[in-house]
């Protein structure tokens, strides 16, 4: 009774496990991996009604069940090949997928650069002579004798064309640093800490072990564009007093360590609503670099950043001071 009871119970589980294959196959647009497998299921569940057929008396023929289970062991070991080809394409379109999404934000990236690169210089280049010029006549006009009134008319002025030449060169150092272009990463990042350190009543450290390498473009600049998102986050939000930042380079490996002393938060709720978080992450995974992010509720923030630099170029430069030479051209003989 015990053989007869088991024998239903496997035939009812056989018929949901192939209600459930067939799903799949209209789910995976008729994969034949499913369709093996059901085959598979209906030809056990016919050797279960037969072994339930002999268990009421009846023969049932030893070639028969033999036969039975030489096509479900052909269905079921053709099903996990097949299964595991299936699986080894799943992963490879997803690696391929992470390639793309990848060339896509570092595009998106380099594109946003290059419209930076040229909004800054169409405002240095365009804006900011307009701006000398009206400051250069203002200044001629100090020479000729005013009354009280228009003198501080004179000198309200002047200061306003000031601020606007002073701000424009900020918002154009902003939008594409000279300094990172034309010095380094180093350099770059040293100059944005001092005029950061020059702004707030936080103090500022910085160290590094480079001496003028240039890297790639992209590493540089991303790098570069990390270092001021968290320092400008750390300014914005935590409060704190004092922030650490470090620069080095070993082999082939660049990483960045920054730490300060603020009031914390959760990484992985900031990480969800912003802060920059998921931008300085996305920034870093379109290098392939790792990007660490610790802290709690009262004790300050860490952040590491790896890069591996490897097939990254290292552009050896003259000093700005330094023009390369031109060299002549011949004289062509009359």
């Amino acid at each position: 009774m015990t053989i007869k009871f088991l024998l239903y119970v496997a035939i009812i589980v056989q018929f949901i496990a192939m209600y459930y294959a067939v799903r799949l196959v209209r789910a995976t647009k008729y994969n034949s991996i499913w369709i093996l497998f059901i085959i598979g299921f209906v030809v056990l569940a016919a050797e279960r009604l037969l072994q339930l057929w002999g268990s009421y008396g009846h023969p049932v023929p030893m070639l028969t069940t033999v036969w039975f289970d030489i096509i479900i062991s052909i269905c079921v070991s053709a099903g996990i090949v097949m299964l595991d080809r299936l699986i080894d394409y799943i992963d490879r379109l997803n690696r391929h997928r992470q390639l793309i999404d990848k060339r896509i934000l570092t595009a998106v990236l380099r594109t946003e650069e290059k419209s930076r690169a040229t909004f800054s210089k169409e405002l240095h280049d365009g804006l900011g002579p307009l701006l000398s010029s009206a400051k250069i006549s203002l200044s001629a006009l100090s020479r000729t004798e005013m009354d009280s009134e228009r003198k501080e008319i004179f000198d309200n002025t002047l200061y306003v064309v000031e601020e606007a030449l002073r701000s424009l060169r900020e918002i154009s150092n902003n939008l594409s640093p000279h300094v990172l272009t034309d010095f380094g990463l180093a350099r770059g990042i040293r100059n944005f800490i001092d005029r950061s350190q020059a702004l707030h009543n936080v103090k500022l450290s910085f160290a590094t072990n480079l001496r003028g390498e240039r890297y790639n473009t992209d590493i540089e600049v991303i790098m570069y564009r990390v270092a001021c998102e968290l320092v400008t986050n750390s300014l914005k939000h935590s409060g704190c007093s004092e922030i650490r930042l470090t620069l080095s380079a070993t082999g082939d490996l660049l990483e960045m360590q920054y730490s300060d002393n603020g009031r914390g938060f959760n990484p992985q709720a900031m990480m969800d609503c912003g802060m920059g978080l998921s931008n300085i992450a996305s920034r870093i995974n379109s290098l392939n670099g790792e990007f660490d992010i610790r802290s709690s509720k009262g004790k300050g923030m860490t952040a590491t950043v790896k890069v591996n630099v490897r097939g990254a170029s290292r552009l050896e430069t003259l000093p700005p001071a330094i023009d390369k030479p031109r060299p002549r051209r011949k004289e062509r003989k009359r």
